[in-house]
C-alpha cells in the first residue's frame, strides 16, 4: 500500500504521536479481541438504544465477575 504524500499537518502529527506514545500506552490498553459480526451489531444495537458506552459495559462486566468469584 502506497503512503499518502507527505504534508506538513502529517508530518506535525507523526511528530506528535511519536513524542507521546508511551504517554498514550501508559494511560490505556486496547485489547485485540474478536467476535462474530452479528453478535458486534447485536451489541452496538443494544449500546446505542440506551446509550450505553462500551467502557462502561467493561466496566460493569468486569464488577459482576468480581462480585462472582468473591463468592
Amino acid at each position: 500500500m502506497e503512503r499518502k504524500e507527505d504534508t506538513p499537518e502529517r508530518e506535525r502529527k507523526r511528530t506528535y504521536e511519536a513524542k507521546h506514545k508511551e504517554e498514550r500506552k501508559s494511560k490505556s490498553k486496547v485489547w485485540g479481541t474478536s467476535v462474530s459480526r452479528e453478535f458486534a451489531d447485536e451489541i452496538d444495537e443494544f449500546l446505542i438504544k440506551h446509550n450505553v458506552t462500551k467502557v462502561a459495559v467493561i466496566t460493569a462486566g468486569f464488577e459482576a465477575l468480581k462480585a462472582q468469584y468473591e463468592k
